[in-house]
């Protein structure tokens, strides 16, 4: 059945550059959209910039150019980076659109009607020279719990306190510098206060078929409904560079009430390009499916506030809510505030291919919210092993055949077992991508590139075709090689779509949707002349990106804890110098490093952190080995994957039975463990030297 859904990511404040941390939920989405449209749904995906609010303004003056002109140069500094990562919205708006202003005028007057919006004379602070009300974040001083100098109006970055502006110690306007003083105004609120019931009920799934929030999300409404819900100052004083309240002169809308109806406003504009029923998708009773994919950080808003304002205004409530992590570089918080990230276009000026990070990201992305880290060696290790080594690896080693031998053309796949597995695969990557566990998705398919490899191999074509009388062989094995290039190449096309593109081109094939699993290459298919289709990721581009970003990458030392004494850098080496022991080659040929193949891997009852993996290193008997990889893999993944075992380590009594060796992994504070796995071509039983 063809789905309709509606897809939306956060919209980027138009304020500053995208960066790698905003990527991480671009490309996400991005990812998941096209896996939906591969599977014929209709599927929308928008999204615009943020545009309003204090900081935008205050950039705007700074700069000696209107805001309006300020926000339509980031538009395009924004549209350029999305689209350079293949990030393909059918819509990319603005909140500072006449859409976006009908759909907030409409929504708080029927709020207002609804009896949710309330005025309230409060207390805050103004500056006397700029003759303008603070926000949060404008307003610095000494933090009131640990006296931390120059921090924020809401939050200690020291001590990670939260407090009211008004408790700061000598607070000091961060725009002029000048000591705030206290005024009282008369600003607009949302009762979200009125809304438990309904929110408590939505938040727990009971108002749906379907749970909201991911279980993560929802216990973490728990804690907030606990220490109760507070109604929402959704106004601001002039001057503001937003929508004006109707009929409250000199009072804007807060930049956060009509940031989220951007999403509508950005579908309206859509509908008005391409005909579409905006109704069909935002009415009450719409039987569409509606997605927001956010960061955990901007949770509270996606989770409570906007929902409820939704539920009050008459409009529909989103069918769920996928929140994700935050991304550290080498283990390191990003911050934006600090200037510890790296832009889109800095990647893009050294890196240049934008698949390797849509890969790179995909491969740690599971559905949660968990935080996740770009290693920058594992990133360089992992595209050079993934997708040179054993997923173009297949093309390239065959195609040629092909051509010089074959005219081009190729033979239909015969009854492959090989093949006949990978399309069986297809049901179980697209649940993967499905459930958004996009790091299961490429594991699946990494073993099933694997097997074509192993497949490969053991046919040997470069050694038919030095023999005669193997012709047909030679034929028939590269025919099946490109068969099996071709699923996998269908199974990657949501992470690689312009890598996909190609391989469409080279194999003169329309464009590959998931009708296509069965559909394999027919006899006497014309293919085109392999072209190279990637390169490896060379140390090089990423040391040249890290050093642009020096500044913002180094992070301080820590402080040496109190009671010991902080080392020079001069001592340190030489401690380290003294500590270090080598051994020679005569030790390191004691150790019989092995290929293993693993050919079963299962759960251990009562074993917290072990798996039991039967090992097949080319002897009569496999080996039988316990390792402490449970928290990293599902078993099941893990079937039919070479790795690496030491050999002629003695034999370990357990408590869950003989450990015949031990599988090699590696791991430190920045995550782990990870397997090792060989190069393509590298079989059971070889000897590592």
């Amino acid at each position: 059945m063809t789905r309709k859904i509606l897809v939306t990511s956060a919209l980027p404040y138009a304020n500053g550059s995208i960066h790698l941390g905003h990527l991480v939920e671009y490309i996400q989405t991005d990812i998941w959209v096209r896996f939906q449209k591969m599977q014929g749904h209709e599927c929308h995906y928008v999204c615009a910039d943020d545009t309003h609010g204090t900081p935008i303004m205050l950039r705007a003056e700074k700069e000696g150019v209107t805001p309006e002109q300020l926000i339509e140069r980031v538009h395009g500094e924004h549209s350029a980076d999305f689209r350079d990562f293949l990030v393909a919205f059918d819509n990319y708006h603005s909140t500072n659109s006449p859409e976006n202003k009908e759909c907030a005028t409409g929504i708080y007057k029927a709020l207002k009607a609804n009896g949710k919006i309330a005025t309230r004379t409060i207390e805050q602070y103004y500056d006397p020279v700029k003759n303008m009300f603070l926000p949060d974040r404008f307003i610095k001083g000494e933090c009131p719990k640990c006296h931390a100098k120059d921090q924020y109006g809401d939050s200690c970055e020291v001590c990670g306190a939260t407090y009211s502006p008004t408790e700061l110690i000598n607070p000091f306007s961060a725009v002029s510098g000048a000591t705030p003083v206290r005024k009282e105004t008369e600003h607009y609120f949302f009762k979200l206060s009125d809304c438990e019931e309904f929110l408590k009920n939505w938040t727990t799934g009971k108002l749906s078929d379907i749970a909201p929030l991911q279980t993560e999300a929802a216990n973490k409404m728990q804690e907030w409904f606990a220490s109760g819900l507070s109604d929402w100052d959704i106004s601001r004083d002039a001057p503001y560079f937003g929508f004006e309240i109707p009929d409250a002169p000199g009072k804007y809308f807060y930049v956060w009430l009509d940031a989220p109806i951007g999403y509508m406003a950005s579908f309206k504009n859509l509908c008005e390009k391409r005909g579409l029923n905006f109704d069909e998708y935002w009415a009450k009773d719409s039987k569409t499916e509606l997605y927001h994919f956010i960061g955990k950080d901007i949770l509270y808003f996606h989770s409570l506030f906007w929902p409820a304002t939704l539920e009050y205004s008459g409009y529909r409530t989103p069918t769920q809510i996928f929140a994700h992590g935050f991304l550290t570089v080498n283990g390191e918080k990003m911050s934006k505030s600090r200037g510890t990230f790296i832009t889109a276009r800095s990647y893009l000026e050294h890196v240049k291919n934008p698949e390797y990070l849509r890969y790179y990201y995909s491969a740690k992305l599971n559905g949660s919210m968990e935080d996740i880290d770009l290693n920058l060696d594992d990133f360089i290790a992992r595209v050079n092993s993934d997708l040179v080594g054993k997923y173009v690896n297949i093309a390239s080693r065959t195609a040629g055949f092909i051509a010089k031998r074959f005219d081009g053309k190729v033979k239909a796949a015969g009854a492959n077992s090989v093949i006949e597995m990978m399309r069986e695969g297809a049901s179980v990557i697209a649940a993967h991508y499905e459930a958004r566990d996009f790091a299961k998705a490429l594991r699946e398919i990494m073993t099933l590139a694997d097997r074509a490899n192993a497949h490969v191999a053991n046919a040997a074509p470069w050694e038919m075709a030095k023999q005669e009388g193997l012709e047909a062989n030679l034929h028939q094995v590269c025919s099946e090689a490109l068969e099996m290039f071709r699923l996998l190449t269908l199974y990657l096309k949501p992470v690689l779509p312009a890598l996909a593109a190609a391989v469409e081109e080279f194999l003169n094939i329309p464009a590959l949707d998931w009708t296509n699993v069965p559909n394999g290459l027919p006899e006497g298919h014309q293919i085109n002349t392999y072209q190279h289709l990637i390169t490896r990721l060379d140390p090089k581009q990423i040391e040249a990106m890290v050093e642009a970003n020096k500044e913002s990458l180094q992070q301080a030392q820590a402080p040496a804890p109190q009671g010991k004494t902080e080392m020079t850098n001069q001592a340190a080496s030489a401690a380290e110098a003294t500590e270090q022991t080598y051994i020679s080659i005569d030790d390191f040929t004691k150790v019989d490093l092995r290929i293993a193949r693993i050919a079963n891997a299962e759960h251990v009852e009562g074993a917290e952190k072990l798996l039991k993996l039967t090992l097949d290193i080319g002897e009569e008997k496999p080996r039988q080995v316990f390792a402490g990889i449970k928290s990293a893999y599902d078993p099941a993944t893990l079937v039919g994957r070479l790795t690496v075992m030491v050999a002629n380590l003695a034999p370990r009594k357990m408590k869950f039975g003989m450990s015949e060796g031990m599988v090699l992994a590696a791991s430190d504070e920045r995550g782990g463990p990870f397997i090792l796995t060989p190069d393509v071509g590298a079989q059971p039983g070889m000897r590592v030297k």
